[in-house]
């Protein structure tokens, strides 16, 4: 496994105009290595699908491709926090007054040790200050 993927990168790619040369470069290191996602990952991106059709972004046969596509890549996803797992996401959470979703992705990629993928520039800053390591 090569990185952690926060859903900002992943829907960049459903997302034309949230596109960049970085996102770009993410997904074609998906042909190399597989990435790791929290389990809340499928859910953010299920609903940001949901509002980009709700705000017509999107139509039903684009969200129908982009989760096709999501389910060819080589996406592991982590194992669901349980209540034994909630202390570290919520320390990272309060200390760097994040969500708990983002201090997950963070949490993950520190316990993995594989640096994170993001385009959350509030997220970029958090990873640096508690060093893990970003995808450049």
């Amino acid at each position: 496994m090569a990185l952690v993927l926060d859903a900002s990168v992943a829907l960049a790619w459903c997302f034309e105009d949230e596109a960049s040369a970085f996102t770009d470069r993410v997904q074609e290191s998906l042909a190399r290595d597989a990435v790791l996602v929290p389990a809340i990952w499928a859910l953010e991106v299920a609903n940001a699908l949901r509002v980009g059709e709700r705000r017509r972004r999107l139509l039903g046969a684009d969200v129908a491709r982009f989760v096709e596509l999501m389910c060819a890549l080589p996406i592991m996803v982590d194992a669901p926090l349980v209540p034994r797992d909630l202390g570290p996401v919520l320390s990272l959470a309060r200390a760097h007054d994040i969500s708990s979703y983002d201090a997950a992705y963070i949490e993950l990629a520190a316990r993995e040790g594989l640096p994170l993928a993001t385009q959350d520039s509030r997220l970029r800053v958090t990873a640096k200050r508690v060093g893990v390591r970003l995808v450049p």
